[in-house]
């Protein structure tokens, strides 16, 4: 299921980043009085009532036309281009301004919800008289909080999440869903248009659930895909427009919406800090990944070229040894036919299910190999386990005492299921729960 995208906007210092820190609930983005602290977009996951969803927070919204100026509110534009629900931030201690009524107009251009969010409102009792003048920007009732003390966020997310729209994702469909990221220029678009350029594939466009996307469904050998098309994604110190801006928040919901993601790197580059940021995210939210490492035919090789380069991936992403590594060239279709046939794999594995009895039994096997760790005289002691979930794989373990459990050791645990059933292609979840 996708997340919806919810984008904070405001001029400056009306305490965007003091709002997005309190949904948040943890200080991310940079607080300051200075103006125009908040130059980046910045973005994180939020969960209100069940309901998950991408908060994003943008740079304030001036008129100059400096270059920094243009380009922040550039950003701003493409947030609220990709956001579900617009949160417009004022300043209920400075009251209506210019700046206030000339972004109001830019909103009521949108067909999106925007909630009006009348901030730095201290005292609740002349809560209505101070946002009164703000109802006219025409945007609907104001409602009044304190991002500063926590007042009143509870009413602003009820508004937030009422504004989602009906998932329409393909989840109850038996396709698999494939995204392929990276950064800029490594290939995406040159390996999606081999993957439907077969003769045997028949290619149509379908709806996708986000907002004006358009993802490419076909078929092949008897089995259906949609590719969920993303934008390159690049460092943050290197974006110059909001352009590419736009493509990381539409890379992330590409990636939300995916079965299996194509992590796709440029041989002549190696894997960088920004690879390791895009399979971080893949991985964190357990999706199917594998490394595709193009542009194999313009490196130089010898005997052991691909052995060697394999192994610096493992080591620059060590967080994905479940990840198989292909080597490919979508310029000339080199290898490219072995993908598709990888991603029906990787989904099979996401989707296994191990019986209960033979779960344990490998639990056994590993204790009794492996003696759970111990702190004071007190011995870890793992009761039973059980699979929960599958897409991926979650596993709960009953044990005695949760915190004796070490992270080496759930490591150890996890290499044991993967020795045995492989899960090659996707994370596996292994929770720990103290029986009572």
């Amino acid at each position: 299921m996708s997340k919806p995208m919810v984008a904070i906007v405001g001029r400056t210092n009306v305490g965007k980043s003091t709002l997005f820190n309190r949904i948040a609930r943890e200080r991310i983005a940079i607080v300051d009085d200075q103006p125009g602290v908040t130059r980046d977009r910045i973005y994180c996951e939020v969960e209100w009532l069940t309901r998950k969803f991408i908060l994003v927070d943008t740079g304030g919204i001036e008129t100059g036309e400096d270059t920094i100026t243009r380009q922040i509110r550039a950003q701003a534009q493409m947030a609220i281009d990709e956001a579900d629900v617009i949160i417009f931030v004022v300043d209920g201690r400075e009251g209506l301004t210019a700046a206030d009524e000339e972004i109001a107009m830019q909103l009521r251009k949108t067909s999106k919800k925007v909630i009006l969010c009348v901030n730095k409102v201290e005292d609740f009792s002349e809560s209505t008289a101070i946002a009164a003048e703000f109802w006219a920007l025409g945007l609907g009732e104001p409602l009044p909080v304190s991002a500063e003390h926590g007042r009143g966020i509870g009413d602003l997310l009820d508004q937030v999440i009422s504004g989602f729209p009906e998932d329409r994702s393909l989840e109850e469909s038996d396709a698999i869903k494939i995204a392929v990221a990276g950064r800029p220029n490594v290939g995406k678009s040159t390996l999606i248009n081999q993957f439907v350029g077969e003769e045997r594939v028949i290619v149509s466009d379908i709806p996708g659930t986000t907002r004006d996307a358009v993802d490419t469904s076909f078929t092949y050998n008897g089995q259906e895909f949609v590719l969920i098309d993303t934008a390159g994604m690049r460092r943050k110190t290197k974006i110059d427009t909001g352009v590419e801006h736009y493509s990381v928040l539409r890379a992330l919901r590409a990636v939300d919406r995916s079965d299996v993601v194509f992590l796709m790197l440029d041989a002549r580059e190696g894997v960088t800090e920004q690879d390791q940021r895009i399979a971080g995210y893949v991985h964190e939210n357990g999706k199917g990944c594998a490394v595709v490492v193009n542009k194999w035919d313009l490196v130089e090789k010898d005997t052991n070229t691909m052995r060697e380069y394999e192994e610096e991936i493992r080591d620059r992403l060590q967080f994905l040894p479940y990840a198989p590594v292909e080597f490919v060239s979508a310029l000339t279709g080199k290898r490219v036919h072995r993908l598709l046939d990888l991603a029906v794999s990787i989904a099979q594995q996401r989707s296994m299910r191990i019986p209960t009895g033979r779960l344990n039994e490998i639990i056994q096997d590993a204790v009794a190999m492996h003696q759970p760790p111990s702190d004071k005289g007190v011995r870890l002691k793992i009761f039973y386990a059980a699979q929960v979930q599958v897409n991926p794989p979650v596993f709960v373990i009953h044990v005695n005492h949760s915190q004796l459990m070490h992270f080496s050791y759930l490591r150890y645990l996890e290499n044991c299921l993967r020795a045995e059933y492989g899960f090659q292609g996707t994370p596996i979840i292994l929770r720990v729960k103290e029986r009572t």
